[in-house]
Parts: structure tokens; sequence; C-alpha cells
């Protein structure tokens, strides 16, 4: 396949990466990881039954990453699409998931003639968790999707900010409260060059034992809630699920980035993807 030489393509996707520091140290190079060329095409990658000692392993890890171009209607329009799976996930018997996908799609409409490029838009749809337990609790983690369809651009956050919008600001409030980060102020404005760090996490549900749904604000003794999307578990450390970084015409997710406590420690960033593009000129 041959891209439209007028535009650049850009997709990264992988399932793991991390460190490991105590009791042992081990770096966990980047696994089923997919970088897609600048001319577009398609990649993949795929990783079956890895494990690193008893502290972390996944049955089957795969990214997917393709760009290309179509006509429509008279209009050129540039599509990308960065994906991340992990399947049969497990850090320590303490977080499991039976499948956790990253999804990100982006387009971009190339202007008629006299008119001015138009930002790419990138959308998050299909990125999900299925069957997460964390500490052995049922845990369904409710995503924003409606609000994130709605800021298909950076330019419609920064709108969105501009307009004081209570949800846009305290999600970007809470993401850095979780953070440990109370010394960030948010801006009034959000300007062209810079970005905006929050989470898609909607709410957070535990499902109590002996109950047969999710228990709304129910909290087992042994987690604690920090900020909006990130739960600390007791002896285990910190989890933190889909983070966002978006920027000029560009969107960054991580369904699942883990802070490993006493007795273990190190990092672990799970299902991750960036996705734009952009013409050269």
């Amino acid at each position: 396949m041959i891209a439209h030489r007028r535009f650049h393509y850009h997709a990264l996707a992988h399932a793991l990466s991390g460190e490991l520091t105590r009791p042992v140290q081990h770096t966990i190079e980047v696994q089923a990881g997919t970088a897609l060329p600048s001319t577009g095409g398609v990649g993949s990658s795929h990783v079956e039954n890895f494990r690193v000692d008893e502290v972390v392993s996944f049955k089957r890890g795969y990214s997917h990453v393709s760009g290309s171009v179509k006509n429509e209607g008279g209009k050129v329009i540039h599509t990308t699409i960065a994906t991340a799976t992990l399947e049969g996930f497990n850090i320590l018997d303490v977080v499991t998931a039976d499948r956790i996908v990253m999804r990100l799609s982006s387009s971009f409409e190339e202007p008629q003639a006299g008119q001015k490029p138009v930002e790419t838009q990138v959308l998050v749809v299909g990125s999900k968790f299925e069957n997460l337990r964390i500490a052995g609790y049922l845990t369904d983690v409710e995503l924003d999707h409606e609000l994130f369809l709605n800021l298909r651009t950076f330019g419609a956050v920064r709108d969105s900010w501009k307009a004081k919008d209570v949800k846009l600001r305290q999600i970007a409030s809470e993401t850095a409260r979780a953070l440990k980060r109370d010394d960030v102020k948010l801006p009034e404005q959000l300007e062209a060059h810079e970005h905006l760090f929050c989470s898609l996490v909607k709410e957070i549900h535990f499902q109590e034992p002996g109950f047969q749904k999710k228990v709304d604000r129910f909290t087992p003794a042994e987690v604690q809630r920090v900020g909006r999307h990130g739960i600390y578990v007791v002896d285990f450390g910190h989890v933190y699920l889909a983070e966002v970084l978006c920027r000029h015409g560009q969107k960054t997710l991580t369904m699942i980035r883990v802070e490993l406590g006493s007795p273990n420690g190190g990092g672990l960033t799970g299902a991750e993807g960036s996705s734009n593009g952009e013409p050269p000129w």
C-alpha cells in the first residue's frame, strides 16, 4: 500500500512494560510493541504465555496499528488506529483481569482548496476492562465514553475548559490528587501548545461478597480509593486506571499502571497506545 504523500501517520501500542526493583531487579522489556511508519500501512505483534517469576504474567498480549487513506463523498480522510490487549493478566494474584483493551482511532480530513486544515480527531471508543479483580473483589470500571466523545480534539478540550466545564475540571483535579500532585494548580485556560492529563474513569464499583451485583461506594477494608481513578491496596501498592494525555491532535491512553509497594517494588504499564497524524505542511 502506498499512503498519501501529504500525510504523516503516527500510532504506537504495546501490551506490557515495566521494571521490578525489589526483591530482585528486573527490567521488563516492551512486550508486543508495534509502531506505525509515517507512510502508513499495517503492523501487529503478539506474545503468549509471558511470565516474570511469580510477579506478573499474561496468557496473551497483542497490539495492532494501521494507517490508510479513504475517499468518502469527495472527501479525502486519513484514518489511524492503535489497539493493545492483555488477556489472562495477573499481578501477584492481587490484580487480575480476563481482558484489558486499549483502543484509539483517529481521523484527519484534508482541507479543500483555500481552506485551513482542521485538527485530527482522536476517539477512545472500545477501550474496556473485562472481569477485573482487585484484591479479590470484582471491580466494575465505568468509563466516561460520553464525555470523551465530545472531546475528540484538543480544541474541544480547550473550549470545554475555557467554559469551565465542571465535569472536566473535576476529573483533572481528582487525577492530579490521585497522583499526589496537590501542588498542581489548574490553569484558567489551556493554550494550544499545552496538554491535559486526566482519566476516562467515571466511577469504580466493587462487588461486595455475597451480593450478585455491584454495590455503590462499597470499599473493601484492604482497599483505599485514591481520587477518581486510583486504588491503593494495603501491602501491594497503587493501581491507576485509564489515564489519558490529551494534546493537540493526539491522545495517549494507558489502561492500567501499577506502582508496587512493600514487599515488592517497581512499576508496570499495561495496554498503552498513542495515536494521531498530521500533514507535513
